[in-house]
């Protein structure tokens, strides 16, 4: 499942930083200038699950192996994108390649870094980003109508489309994006700009707050941070309240360190965990887990996915030969010793083809080839 997240942001607002720190090695170049990212950097992260360790120890599994998530860092933005200006067009293609966007906003102050406009405003980098965005999509839509009318008057289905284009330039004329009119369109429409048209602002965005040290303990008491929470309020959009410098010095650290380390900020957790688990929410995948003695391993699928479909996930055979899907969830196998108390005790369900898969399932799959 080839599914990324994309970095966005204008030029030093730490999303090298973050990136560093998400792969746990220096791969992209942090530097004190727009541009020093060009060319996105790309890594692999796995997803902090600690199910994954529960579930191995219960079953004497030797091996566990996490899933992953892919995070692209993109070139930094500036106004004028749209038309070309920095890398412009080299950016809006990069953004075109993954499936979710985790706009990185700046909220911190630093004197010895600057900022590209001048002074630290989130949600005024937010609105850069999002017009940008807006304005090629109203450019690629505008080159589809020229294509599209002459033949609609002479083809009902170019007609339907055309209707479809001004519906979705009319949202963009208002400088809205897309996502926010999801109900207006149908899943053939949204399909559509997905797949034929490649729309930017029709992908599922978040946003990371990038704070500084002394406002860790506490976000609330940022004021751009309070304005870019009730921004995300209004609009559905997940945020996430992280200090790229600090998840960037904990990323090399041991674990006994890096634990000390959280605890004299009182954090549960390093905030990249918690970014990495809302990418999966937004781009609405699950984990379902398979376990034994060789390995316990967690496996990515789509909300939705049918108990079939997920046995394909691990071999084209396994739901070629699909029988049934052996299933219990992880709440209630929290309560026994192992697979075989579960069976015992009668928890495991048998499942047919179009069971959907839920979060969290423990599946062993019958199949014969």
């Amino acid at each position: 499942m080839n599914l990324k997240i994309g970095l966005v942001g204008l030029p030093n607002v730490g999303k090298s930083t973050i990136f560093n720190a998400l792969l746990q090695k220096v791969k992209a170049e942090v530097a004190n200038y727009p541009f020093c990212t060009i060319e996105p950097n790309i890594g692999l992260v796995a997803i902090p699950d600690e199910r994954l360790e529960i579930i191995a120890k219960k079953e004497q599994s030797g091996k566990i192996t996490p899933a992953f998530i892919e995070f692209v860092d993109i070139a930094g933005l500036v106004k004028g994108a749209s038309h070309g200006a920095g890398l412009g067009n080299q950016f809006l293609s990069h953004i075109r390649g993954v499936s979710a966007i985790a706009q990185v906003l700046r909220c911190f102050e630093d004197t010895d870094i600057v900022h590209v406009e001048g002074e630290v405003n989130p949600i005024r980098d937010a609105e850069i980003i999002e017009i940008e965005l807006i304005l090629a999509d109203l450019q690629t839509i505008q080159r589809r109508e020229e294509k599209t009318q002459k033949q609609a008057k002479s083809d009902k289905v170019a007609k339907a489309e055309l209707e479809t284009l001004k519906k979705a330039k009319a949202f963009l004329e208002d400088l809205k994006p897309l996502r926010l009119y999801r109900k207006e369109f149908s899943e053939e429409e949204w399909t559509y700009f997905e797949k034929t048209l490649f729309l930017l602002t029709i992908k599922p965005v978040m946003f990371i707050a990038n704070i500084g040290e002394e406002d860790l303990t506490n976000p609330e008491r940022n004021v751009h941070y309070q304005k870019l929470k009730t921004k995300c309020e209004e609009e559905g959009i997940p945020l996430v309240a992280l200090c790229g410098k600090i998840e960037n010095e904990l990323a090399g650290l041991d674990p006994e360190e890096r634990d000390s380390f959280l605890e004299a900020y009182s954090l549960k957790e390093p905030g990249l965990y918690q970014m990495i688990r809302e990418g999966f929410k937004l781009l609405k995948l699950i984990n379902f887990f398979t376990a034994g003695p060789k390995e316990t391993r967690a496996w990515t699928i789509k909300e939705g996915t049918t108990a079939k479909e997920a046995a394909g996930e691990i071999h084209s055979d396994i739901e070629r030969g699909f029988i049934a899907a052996e299933v219990i969830s992880y709440e209630d196998y929290q309560k026994v010793k192992n697979w075989h108390q579960a069976k015992e005790l009668g928890l495991i369900r048998l499942e047919g083809k179009d069971y959907i898969v839920q979060e969290g399932d423990l599946l062993y799959f019958r199949f014969n080839v």
